[in-house]
C-alpha cells in the first residue's frame, strides 16, 4: 500500500468517536459526504461491530479499523483474520506485542486491511514512559518500535506529529498515521504531544486523524474542509 499521491481529502481521516450507531448516522450526515476516510475505533466498535464498518461504506468511506490488537501472535493473527471480511483498509496492533506479533498479524492481511504498528500512544509522555520503566526518549521509543513494525512487514506505523520526521528519516517506506492533530487554538484534550495539520504533513505524514476538532465544532463539514485546505497548501507548495 502506497501513500504518495493520494488527494488531500483522503489524507484526512475523519475519527468516528461517537457512542452508537445513532451518533454515526447523525455525525456522518452532519459531514455532508464530504470525508473519504474515517476511523472506527474501540468505543464505536465494541457498541456496534461490523455494522459500524457497513455504515461507513454504505456512504462510500473507507475504513480505518483502530482496535490497536496486543495479544500473543495466534489470538492476534485469528482476530486479523476475521477482520479481513470487514474490508476495512487499514488495522491497528501494539508494537509492543512484540515482532512475531506483528509479523503474524502482516502475514494474515496479506496487504488488507494494511497493518498499522501503533508505537507510543499521544496521550503518553516521558514521565510515563519512566514510570513504565523504558529509559529511551519517546522519539528513540517511537523509531526502535517503527522499525521493529518495518522489520515485521507492517505496511505502516502510528506515531504523534513531533516524531513523525524522525521516522520518515528512519524509512521512507513506512505508512504514517498521524494522531494527536490540531489546528492552532484548538484545545489538546488527553493529547499531549500534538501538531498543527500543516507541520505534520510538512514533516513527512501521510495521513492524520482528527477526531474532536471536527466532531465538536459547530459545523463539522466546514471544520474538515478548513483541515483539507491546510493540508493541500503543504502538498501543492
Amino acid at each position: 500500500m502506497s501513500a504518495r499521491n493520494i488527494p488531500a481529502d483522503e489524507r484526512v481521516i475523519v475519527a468516528l468517536d461517537v457512542p452508537d450507531m445513532a451518533g454515526l448516522q447523525a455525525f456522518l450526515d452532519r459531514l455532508q459526504g464530504r470525508p473519504r476516510f474515517f476511523k472506527v475505533g474501540l468505543e464505536l466498535f465494541v457498541a456496534e461491530g461490523a455494522r459500524a464498518v457497513e455504515a461507513v461504506q454504505k456512504r462510500g468511506g473507507k475504513v480505518f479499523l483502530d482496535l490497536k490488537l496486543h495479544d500473543i501472535p495466534e489470538t492476534v493473527a485469528r482476530a486479523v483474520a476475521n477482520a479481513t471480511s470487514l474490508g476495512a483498509e487499514l488495522l491497528t496492533v501494539h508494537t509492543a506485542g512484540g515482532f512475531e506479533m506483528m509479523r503474524r498479524a502482516a502475514d494474515t492481511a496479506k496487504g488488507k486491511p494494511g497493518i498499522l504498528g501503533v508505537t507510543v500512544l499521544t496521550s503518553l509522555s516521558e514521565d510515563d514512559l519512566r514510570a513504565d520503566g523504558i529509559p529511551s526518549t519517546v522519539r528513540e521509543t517511537v523509531v526502535r518500535r517503527a522499525k521493529l513494525a518495518e522489520k515485521a512487514g507492517a505496511t505502516g506505523i502510528v506515531c504523534s506529529p513531533q516524531e513523525v520526521a524522525d521516522v520518515r528519516a528512519a524509512s521512507g517506506k513506512l505508512v504514517l498515521v498521524v494522531p494527536g492533530v490540531r489546528p492552532a487554538g484548538t484545545a489538546l484534550g488527553d493529547q499531549k504531544r500534538v501538531a498543527t495539520p500543516a507541520s505534520a504533513i510538512a514533516a513527512g505524514a501521510d495521513y492524520l486523524v482528527v477526531g474532536r476538532p471536527i466532531r465538536d465544532a459547530d459545523d463539522p463539514a466546514a471544520a474538515f474542509t478548513a483541515l483539507v485546505a491546510e493540508v493541500q497548501s503543504v502538498l501543492g507548495s
